[in-house]
């Protein structure tokens, strides 16, 4: 083998070869693995010292948690403030299932002294009846038990409280303890039944709360103002509709230098950028201006420069793949902070405002770190990691990248393909396809690699041509290309799919006899779509395609399989209930699809699942097996939704071994 060096230009990595011969292994490649560490990029710690950078020899001392949970109640200051807490009485935890910006449970005020969090009452959701199956052992999923305190060594039932769509959701409220009158109130919201209360932030001043408040059919939200010390309700500052969905992800922040002053993000615009509203003392919020705007996206902010007077945030405007890092002041002016290359995240801001120290990845080189002048957008390089798959010696895979249309015939999507590293363009290969396919992910941006996962390498160095596509419903091209698909969710995207087929299939090196795919979660329900989605019968059924299946193997992991079986906030977000939307629920049920199998379908899935929850797989082992199909299945007892540790290296042994057994 010979080794790669790697230049850029265009939408492909070109590659000029030297000697290179050394193989990875998925020890190397994969979280969990004995080498996983150590074949991670190297880093360094920088951190400002009033404006002075300065690298962290070691990890900083954490300071103590004021709060912690104790047999489901909540403590403050190691003070007692909740008194009913059980597995259906959850305080301080994220609510509505981690939808809608819910990332965290509890908000301290900026002057320390108050503690809003959250109350979710369960008690009215159906149980789904989970069975930890080794009680005295811990797992990924559950704790181990003394055995003493267990009754029979039989299986213990740990239900999770899991509103499937159309069905009874728990109940919110938003509880403020007083650290120095020990007492608690609660915002008097009305009646939480069918509404999610999300995005919580506080005012400067330490005595208002603001709440993003959405009603069930998620198509309406409402910003409201209450009173911290009474809980009242105060006032309504704005509020925002669409006729598919809205969707708040991120709390309210006010002018570090201006405090009657706030910025939100909203989709308003089809895309996701940056408003600025002043805040009066009575009536509504007055929009002030629209800060960012374009046919691209804000991806997030990172904080404020109070010296510039800006707002520091990431965005996409450079590149549909790239993250980078700009500043917006108050009147709308943009700076580009550094350069515009790769994927900037793990951003620092000095105390003043006046310097930003950026970590960031470009498709080929795995970090970098600079010091940027927020002033002059002016960056200078504190650090530059090594290539360790490179100056390891390894045999590395070739990457490309590009762009097909869309099953629309106008917009563009991207794709990444990975080669193995000895490719001969005049040899015929066989093709794996990762895939995910849902909102709010995606798998092709400009990080190093080009975001390719350590499997999917693996896999090139043992003789495949990986390939993934972008479809319209990911994440981070807009409104309009993330609800293409919605009431029917993986029709669109399958179209999408079949349009990268359609590009591998050109290719005059891609075997199509040997044709695979795999994805986790959606993946995992796009995987069994392209598989059982394809019939010639005479009488098709609803959601299904003229023809084959072009994949001889699948590997399915932790697949949705029927929308009626997924959780309230994420399921009627996309699909609304079956009342409103039964022919949109009819065609994406693939219990309906499991007769259209015909190649090798393994599904993979945590046998304690929290959110794809088992019914889904099994229900669909069912319908196969009175469709007289015949699916493999493996499970992870003890396990989630992922596999972690050892586990996940187990699980990359039994993908690979599955592909290399059925296809290779």
């Amino acid at each position: 083998m010979k080794r790669s060096l790697i230049f850029l230009f265009g939408f492909y990595f070109f590659m000029f070869t030297m000697a290179q011969n050394k193989q990875f292994t998925l020890d190397d490649l994969i979280p969990g693995g004995t080498k996983y560490k150590e074949m991670r990029p190297e880093n360094r710690q920088f951190v400002f010292l009033n404006d002075k950078v300065v690298e962290q020899e070691s990890e900083p001392e954490k300071q103590p948690e004021r709060t912690k949970t104790v047999d489901y109640n909540l403590f403050v200051d190691d003070i007692q403030i909740t008194y009913d807490g059980s597995p259906a009485i959850v305080y301080g935890k994220a609510v509505h299932r981690d939808e809608y910006g819910c990332t965290k449970g509890l908000f301290w005020s900026p002057d320390s002294l108050l503690l809003a969090f959250y109350r979710m009452d369960q008690s009215m959701v159906s149980p789904y009846p989970q069975v930890n199956i080794t009680p005295t052992e811990k797992s990924q999923c559950y704790e181990a038990k003394d055995a003493s305190s267990l009754k029979s060594r039989i299986a213990a039932l740990e239900p999770d409280y899991y509103p499937m769509t159309g069905e009874t959701s728990h109940l919110v409220t938003i509880g403020v303890y007083n650290t120095k009158t020990q007492k608690t109130i609660y915002l008097n919201a009305g009646d939480p039944t069918d509404r999610y209360f999300t995005n919580v932030a506080w005012g400067p001043n330490s005595d208002r709360i603001y709440v993003i408040e959405l009603n069930r059919d998620v198509r309406d939200y409402e910003l409201k103002e209450y009173d911290a010390a009474t809980g009242n309700y105060l006032r309504t500052l704005l509020s925002e509709h669409n006729d598919k969905y809205v969707e708040p992800l991120n709390p309210i922040q006010f002018l570090p230098w201006q405090n009657d002053y706030f910025i939100i993000q909203s989709r308003k615009s089809g895309f996701n950028h940056i408003y600025l509203y002043r805040l009066p003392e009575k009536g509504e919020a007055q929009q002030v201006s629209q800060l960012t705007q374009g046919e691209w996206e804000v991806l997030s902010v990172q904080g404020f420069s109070a010296a510039m007077k800006s707002v520091i945030y990431t965005s996409n405007e450079s590149h549909p793949l790239n993250q980078s890092l700009y500043s917006v002041n108050t009147k709308g002016r943009r700076t580009l902070l550094g350069n515009a290359e790769g994927w900037h995240e793990n951003i620092n801001i000095s105390e003043s405002g006046k310097f930003i120290i950026d970590n960031y990845s470009t498709p080929t080189t795995p970090r970098n770190i600079d010091l940027i002048n927020v002033k002059t957008g002016k960056a200078r390089n504190l650090f530059m990691a090594s290539d360790k798959f490179a100056d390891g010696g390894y045999a590395i895979p070739q990457i490309r990248i590009g762009t097909l249309k869309a099953a629309d015939g106008t917009t563009d999507l991207y794709y990444r393909m990975i080669l193995p590293p000895d490719f001969n363009p005049q040899k015929k290969y066989p093709v794996v396809t990762y895939v995910y396919g849902g909102p709010h992910l995606h798998l092709i941006d400009a990080r190093y690699n080009y975001s390719a996962r350590g499997w999917d390498l693996y896999m090139a160095q043992r003789g495949y041509i990986m390939f993934s596509l972008d479809n319209r419903g990911s994440e981070h091209r807009g409104a309009d290309f993330e609800q293409v698909t919605f009431h029917h969710l993986g029709l669109e995207e399958v179209q999408d799919q079949m349009k990268g087929v359609e590009y591998l299939c050109s290719l005059p090196y891609v075997d199509a006899d040997r044709m695979g795919i795999h994805g986790w979660s959606y993946g995992g329900y796009m995987t069994t779509s392209l598989m059982t989605r394809f019939t010639e019968s005479d009488t098709p059924k609803p959601g299904t395609f003229n023809g084959t299946s072009p994949y001889k193997v699948g590997v399915a992991g932790g697949p949705v399989i029927d929308w009626h079986f997924y959780e309230v906030m994420y399921g009627e977000r996309y699909m609304g209930t079956d009342k409103e939307n039964p022919d949109g629920y009819e065609a994406t049920t693939l219990l309906t699809k499991a007769e259209n199998l015909e190649g090798k379908l393994l599904i993979i899935y945590g046998y304690n699942d929290p959110i794809c929850v088992p019914q889904h797989t099994l229900s669909f082992l069912r319908a196969c097996i009175n469709a007289n199909k015949y699916p493999d299945l493996f499970t992870y007892p003890g396990d989630g939704h992922n596999m972690s540790g050892t586990d996940r290296i187990h699980l990359h042994n039994i993908i690979t071994n599955y592909f290399d057994t059925h296809l290779k």
